[in-house]
This record gives structure tokens, sequence and C-alpha cells, in this order.
């Protein structure tokens, strides 16, 4: 129950009543509006000042939605009666759950920092949204804890903006689960100096885009690896001068080389594969894979990727992909999978 408010809040009252309780599905008579009134803000008023403020928002620039119809009234006379009234919003509920179910399937968010946020983007729609939402709180506890991610998304946002560099530690998970800074040899953490150019989202994890500045190809760091990230007052390099972003940097082209985001130059990728896993490879690559030879059998695919991620992805696919060039990819594939196969051969 709230409490009695002054008139003068009318307008704002009706408003929030309008973002709680309406939408298409979900309309409301200017009679709908005035019980609520009453039964939630202790408020009385008429279906004339409910009408009179409800045109008022329309004039502020609000939304709002509703039907007309004409009536005779006692006297005979006509008028027009103003009904079934709705806030359009700006995320329909469709793109509410794909805003939150993009939360729920990130790796890098922490446990109370996601249902946070998940609250957040409830809060945009009405109480009928937050009703079929409930399942959002069987969020699994062990996630990971880096209570410095949305701090670091903040510092490089920034740096990207003004075109600075960025200084941080960069760690990577032991047995004990816990995220251990890299050290040099005498034990003291490495500070990189990073020059920043994109953020980007791949595999459910959060990346940066950067050039170390002492050399001259592109590097990708883990977001939820950062720590004690902080920016400087040196200008970045420009991308032009990295190796791969000579033209700029062509985001789509880019991530769909670094399937895995490792780093180091993109190849040109051949393999035989069956006509069925052209799903696949399209979710992959996109459109810049290539299909030629087709039989009812076979197919050869090329596509443009980073060999090392390559190597990764053909040992994934390997039932059903065969690498055919370049050769030392062919090689190296190869010696994994007899690896592999001597390692089970062994494990007992």
């Amino acid at each position: 129950m709230y409490t009695k408010q002054p008139k003068k809040l009318l307008i704002m009252n009706i408003l929030d009543i309008l973002r709680r309780y309406s939408d298409a599905d979900h309309r409301l008579s200017q009679k709908d509006i005035v019980g609520i009134l009453k039964k939630e803000y202790d408020m009385d008023a008429d279906r004339k000042a409910i009408k009179r403020n409800l045109m008022d928002l329309i004039d502020f620039g609000y939304n709002l939605e509703f039907s007309e119809s004409v009536r005779r009234n006692k006297n005979g006379e006509e008028e027009t009666i103003y009904t079934d009234w709705y806030l359009v919003r700006d995320f329909s509920d469709a793109e509410l759950r794909l805003l939150i179910d993009s939360i729920l399937f990130s790796k890098h968010i922490p446990y109370n920092q996601c249902k946070r946020l998940i609250e957040k983007i409830e809060g945009l729609s009405n109480r009928y949204f937050k009703s079929r939402m409930r399942h959002v709180y069987n969020l699994p506890v062990d996630q990971p804890k880096n209570k410095e991610i949305f701090y670091t998304i903040e510092i490089l946002d920034e740096a990207i903006e003004k075109k600075k560099q960025v200084v941080f530690n960069y760690g990577i998970y032991g047995t004990d689960k816990k995220l251990h800074l890299k050290k040099r040899r005498s034990g003291e953490p490495i500070e990189y100096t990073i020059n920043p150019y994109q953020m980007v989202a791949s595999n459910g994890r959060y990346y940066l885009i950067a050039n170390v500045d002492r050399y001259d190809n592109v590097s990708h760091y883990r977001l939820d690896h950062i720590r004690n990230i902080r920016m400087t007052d040196i200008s970045v390099k420009p991308a032009k001068k990295v190796r791969g972003f000579e033209n700029g940097i062509n985001l789509p082209k880019h991530m769909a080389e670094h399937i895995y985001m490792f780093s180091g130059e993109s190849k040109r990728i051949v393999m035989k594969t069956h006509p069925d896993m052209a799903n696949e490879l399209i979710d992959w690559f996109g459109n810049g894979v290539k299909f030629s030879d087709e039989t009812k059998d076979s197919v050869i695919a090329s596509v443009t990727a980073n060999a090392e991620a390559m190597r990764y992805w053909a040992l994934q696919y390997a039932p059903y992909v065969t690498i055919i060039s370049p050769q030392e990819l062919v090689d190296t594939v190869k010696e994994d999978l007899e690896k592999a196969l001597d390692l089970y051969d062994n494990a007992w």
C-alpha cells in the first residue's frame, strides 16, 4: 500500500500504473485506473481527471495507445469514449527475454551481478512479464567471481573512446580454482601495456581485441582474467599500424577468422567434409565459407581463419572433417590425433 500522495503526483502515478499494469494484451479502462489509484496509492480521482492526464502524457511524448468509440449519453447527445489504454514500450517482451538469456548464458558475470542485471531488465516491462520469468532465479551459484569485471569494462570503454593505452595484470586459473597473475622470474606480477581497440563477446565470454605496445600483431584478452586495470595518458597506437588492421578493423571478418579468439595470422584453410556439415560451418564461419566439388557424400569447404584456432576446431569435429591444406596444419592435427589415441591406449 502506497502512502497518501498529493494530487500533483496524479499524472506520475497514472504513468506508473501504465508501466506496471498495461501492454497490448492487458489494456486499461479509465475505471481500471481509478480503481488502482484508490487501492494502491490511496488517491481519489474522477474519470475526467484521468482522461485529462492521459492526454497530457501523450502531449509530453509518451507513446500511449487507446481506442475510441462514440455513444449517446442520457440526454441523447453523442460523446466520444476513450478506453483500452496501454503504454507502448521501448522493448518487446521477446527482446527483453533475449537480453536476459544473453546474461544467463554469459560465463563471465558473477552470480549476484547477474541477478541484479536481470532484475533491472525485468523492470523495463510490467508485472505480467516478471511473473513469467521466475525461472531466472534458478541461476547456478557456481559462477566466476571476478568482482572487477564491470569496473574493467568501464575503464576499457573510456580508454577506447579516448584512444588511450591501458595497463593491467593478467592471470590464468590453477587447479586450486583461483586466478593466478602471470609473473616475472623475480615473482613480480607482469604489467601489460596495451592498445585497446574493441570489446567483443565470443562463446559466452568477453574479450578485448588489442595490441601489446611493443609488438605489431593483434592480441586477445579475456576480460574476466584482467586485474588492476588503469588508463594512462599515452595515446594508443593507430590500428592501421597493427598487422591485419592496415585497412581498419573489420569486426565481423575478424570474429569469423578468430573463432576461439586465438592471436596470430589468418590463413586459407581447405577441408573435406559431408554436405550435412554445411550448417555447422556457416554457424562458425558465416558467409565467408566457400563450398566446391560437392557430391552426395562429400564437399570441399574453404575458410579464412586463425590456424591455431582451426587446429582445435578440427579436433572437435575430427569424425566429420579432414583438413587438406595448409600442409603444416594437416601434420599438426595428425600429430594431435596420434597423441590423443596414445593417451587413450595407455590410460589404464
